[in-house]
């Protein structure tokens, strides 16, 4: 599995990239912090629910959860389910908020 650490994602977002990003988590948690992106709960990604990213399948999907658990399943699903390049951000949100966001 693919990773990235925050900062490597904080100095892509500030040089002005836009990647694809997949947050995982539940709703009340998106709605406590997040850094944007996509919302999609790791349920519906694990019954095959993710008809609003099919079109993601040939380009990196930065994957993010509160710890990057749910996101590392998350990322080994999509690709066994042909998604070329997910991406598992190591430590999620609570390591964002830890080192991006002081």
């Amino acid at each position: 599995m693919t990773t990235i650490t925050v900062e490597e994602l904080k100095a892509r977002l500030d040089k002005g990239e836009t990647p694809h990003l997949l947050d995982v988590r539940e709703d009340y948690e998106r709605a406590e912090f997040n850094i944007g992106g996509t919302h999609l709960p790791l349920g519906k990604i694990q019954t095959m629910q993710f008809d609003d990213i099919e079109d993601w399948k040939n380009d990196e999907v930065i994957v993010y959860c509160r710890s990057g658990n749910r996101s590392g399943m998350a990322s080994l699903f999509m690709e066994q389910v042909g998604f070329k390049n997910a991406v598992n951000l190591t430590g999620g949100m609570l390591a964002w908020q830890e080192r991006i966001a002081k």
